[in-house]
Parts: C-alpha cells; structure tokens; sequence
C-alpha cells in the first residue's frame, strides 16, 4: 500500500504526520510505501529524512489575513504548486492521501481530487482553519480532535480521534533530562515552550521575569532558532546566565530530548497549538497556556478556553501577558497539590493514544484496493 502525507510549515503539522507514519509501518510491517509531499523546508527535510520517509517538494501559497507584498508573490505559486503535485501524483498514484491540513497541503489534495484518490484529512484544532474548511469539500474522510470542530464538516464524513502524538512521547527519562540540562531536585520544573519555531513575547516575558521566578522554580527553556541568541543576550542583562543557576535555554527540542523534558517537568508555559496540548497531555503537565493573538481563526485562543473550561490548563491572553501575572499563574498552579493534582488530571482528559490507530483506519476505510 501506497500513503502519500501532505502539509508543513510548523511541527504542529509534521509531527502528527510522523506519528501517523510510524503506526502505519508497525501496522503494514510487510509492505507500506509512504511518500511526503510539501514545502522545501528545512523541518521537513531534516525529519522526513530521519524517519526515512521519501519526500518532494511542491509551492504552496500562504494565506495571510494581513496586507503584506507576499501574498501577491504567494498568489502565483499555488497555480505552480497544483501543476506539480498533479505530475507526482501521476507518476506515484497512491492508494490514499492522509493531509494534514493547512496551506502547505492545498495543491497536493486538489491534484488528488482530480485523480479521484481517496482523502482523508485531519484537523488539530478546536477551530478549523481555512485551508481544511476548504479541503473537507474534497476529502472522503475528517478526523477531527476537537467535537467543537464537527459543525464545519459534512457530518457523514467526521472521524473523532483526537490529536496523533508520536509514540514513545510520554516515556522520557526524566533522569536523562536532570543529567543533560543541570537541574537540581529541590525545585520544580518549568518548561516553556513556544512552539516549534518558538516565540517571542513568550520568550521577552520568562526572560523578564527570570531573576525573580528562578528563586521558586528551575526552567528549561525552548526559545527557537531564531530567538536563541536574543534570549541569550536578554537574559544576561538581567544577570542570567545559560546552563548556570537553573536556567537552561535551548533553540529546539528533538524528540529524544523533547519527551525527557516533558518527564521531568512539573509545569509548563506554552502556546495553545494543538501539537503541544497534545503532547503536554500525554504527561499530565499542567500548563499556563498563551495562545498567539494572530493564529489563523483564533484557533489557539479556543483549543486553550475548551481546556481551560474543564481546568486542565490557565489560559493568559497575549495582551495581559507580563512578568507579574505570568508569575502569578505559574505560582497558582504550584502553590495546592490538590488542586496541581486535578489539573493534571483534566489535561490527561484531552491525551488521546490511539488518535494514530484510528486515524489509519480511517484511511485504510477509503483506500480503494
């Protein structure tokens, strides 16, 4: 059997579609041929390759709800992009394609469409986006993680599985983590993240509030790589040092490291992407979640509200965001161990283990064989 995997642009998207691959060849240990197709990015090159998955690239054209000179650049290249996953297609003809949504995805599953090949399309957040509201018209099959999202779709194709978290996520070494990145035992761990490319009004608020909540907690810290040395040169202002006094600033986690740290971590300030939910679930992390103001459709704003409602999560609005209440949240959930205790338990709620499992089946219910 033949999957072709579409979408990229952030980890929030590829690595759902690692998890995927990987039950995929467990499951069809005797013949499974997996081909991704997306962006020219150096995430997804550098994981495709790591998982020894065979990817092309086509162009793909971003949608901003802003005015910017791109998305007339962006305009012309969809045109290009469909051309060229038409041509891939013919060559390859899957049995199925399994998309993961967002713009990176839009010119692979309409060549798709138009070969009549079986798709099955996923959909991370609470919101759709408009890419996926779009690409639903198309697709045999939407999984869906959030039943919030079942009203955008057509109800006879809704799958509800949950997010895909790739497997092994919620078996860290928490020693290994203590080991590699200098932290002590006598105080919790908090571990900020903002995304897998990082962001930076999270990382300008930890920062600020470093010399005061180092006193409570220890802090591992994923700034992205584009950040990392801003976040060095800030936090040494303030007479921070990296990798000294409990502080541990990195530019990205790979999984390996990504899931010890999420073993040793006591609490964690993120962004509300779908992805970290998810993977902060799967380990009963309490977070104080920040969603990014200019997520498309607000998507993040509701995937931290829905968790927040049943009190698996703080949510802190970007603009409220500051060292003070950051401060102040984090220390909330810290402060009871009754109440940690049951946020941890409420974030668990939204781990789904087998969203992979269900997934496939899904596609092996519309390949065509």
């Amino acid at each position: 059997m033949k999957i072709v995997l579409t979408g990229g642009g952030t980890g929030g998207h590829i690595f759902p579609l690692v998890a995927v691959a990987r039950k995929l060849r467990e499951r069809h240990s005797l013949g499974i041929d997996l081909l991704f197709i997306g962006p020219d990015g150096k995430m997804e090159k550098e994981v495709m390759a790591e998982e020894g998955i065979r990817a092309k690239s086509v162009l793909s054209g971003k949608v901003r709800r802003y005015f910017s000179f791109l998305n007339f650049v962006d305009f012309f290249k969809a045109p290009f992009g469909f051309l060229k996953a038409l041509w891939i297609l013919l060559w390859e003809m899957p049995d199925a394609v399994f998309s993961k949504g967002g713009y990176a995805s839009v010119p692979v599953v309409l060549a798709a469409w138009v070969y009549r090949i079986p798709i099955l399309i996923h959909e991370s957040d609470a919101v759709p986006g408009i890419a996926n509201r779009f690409l639903g018209k198309f697709s045999e099959r939407i999984a869906i993680s959030y039943p919030t999202a079942a009203k955008f779709f057509m109800s006879s194709r809704i799958l509800l599985t949950g997010n895909p978290v790739r497997e092994g996520m919620d078996q860290g070494n928490k020693e290994a983590a203590r080991a590699k990145y200098n932290m002590g035992q006598s105080k919790p761990t908090l571990l900020v993240l903002g995304g897998s490319q990082g962001s930076q009004k999270v990382n300008q608020a930890i920062v600020e509030a470093l010399p005061d909540i180092l006193q409570t907690v220890q802090i591992i810290h994923q700034t992205g790589e584009e950040n990392f040395e801003e976040v060095l040169h800030s936090a040494a202002k303030a007479g921070i040092k990296n990798e000294r006094e409990g502080y541990f600033a990195i530019p990205f986690l790979n999984f390996e490291d990504m899931r010890n740290c999420l073993a040793l971590a006591d609490v964690a300030v993120s962004r509300a992407g779908a992805n970290s939910i998810a993977e902060l679930a799967a380990n009963g992390i309490p977070p104080v979640l920040i969603p990014l103001a200019t997520a498309a459709n607000d998507h993040q704003r509701m995937n931290a509200f829905r968790l927040a409602e049943i009190g698996g999560a703080i949510m802190l609005e970007e603009s409220n965001l500051g060292k003070h209440i950051l401060i102040e949240k984090i220390q909330s959930i810290l402060s009871n161990e009754e109440s940690y205790r049951k946020m941890a338990e409420k974030i668990k709620t939204f781990y789904h283990p087998n969203a992979a499992e269900k997934i496939i089946e899904g596609l092996e219910g519309i390949v065509k064989i």
